[in-house]
């Protein structure tokens, strides 16, 4: 059993959800923002024994509702957790390895 509770918000555009197993901090997941147009996920971390259970999907959707409005919500993901952020809708940022979901059409 674990629990995902929003740990921080502040006026400056941050946004911490953290992932607490019991007393354990097991997970995080974090933006940083403009507060209207740009959103940018510098951090999704998950304890190895807690990964594959759906912990950091949950994370990432409460992260992706927060902003869904916005234009542009970005990452840098490393080679192995690409698999997960497409599951999730992200694409490459054409052939590089940031991700994004963009909602304009001018690119």
């Amino acid at each position: 059993m674990f629990t995902i509770s929003c740990l921080l918000e502040n006026a400056a555009g941050s946004f911490l959800i953290t992932a607490w197993h019991g007393n354990e901090l097991i997970g995080l997941g974090n933006a940083i923002s403009d507060g209207y147009l740009v959103v940018y996920y510098p951090h999704l971390l998950l304890l190895p024994a807690f990964q594959g259970k759906g912990i950091g999907k949950q994370i990432m959707v409460l992260l992706q509702e927060k902003y869904k409005d916005f234009h542009m919500q970005m990452l840098t993901a490393d080679a192995e957790s690409i698999g997960f952020y497409e599951k999730v809708g992200f694409t490459r940022a054409g052939k590089t390895a940031p991700m994004w979901i963009y909602s304009g059409n001018d690119h």
